[in-house]
């Protein structure tokens, strides 16, 4: 796992998301859905509608990722809010990429 600078936000994306997007579509998301710069610092995760298929959005001070974890069996642990986004903290987003609920 990459660690993240001291207070970083980590925010997720409640619902579904089209894992077809990448860079661009994944970022044009963050600034309409969530109301969030993609670039400000903070990081973004995203899940598909199956739920074995997360991306994660960090920016640094050059530009953005895009990381992408898919599970083999078993799904993400996910809230159960159909918009918006929720506040992570750093512990809760390692639990959520083992699918620890």
């Amino acid at each position: 796992m990459i660690s993240l600078p001291a207070g970083t936000r980590i925010w997720i994306a409640a619902g579904v998301t089209d894992m077809r997007c990448w860079f661009q579509g994944l970022a044009a998301k963050v600034q309409t859905a969530l109301e969030e710069n993609p670039l400000g610092g903070n990081v973004y995760i995203c899940r598909g509608r199956r739920g074995d298929l997360v991306k994660i959005l960090p920016a640094t001070e050059d530009g953005i990722w895009l990381l992408a974890k898919r599970l083999e069996r078993g799904r993400f642990i996910w809230p159960k809010a159909d918009g918006g986004k929720v506040h992570l903290s750093s512990a809760r987003l390692s639990m959520l990429l083992e699918s620890i609920d």
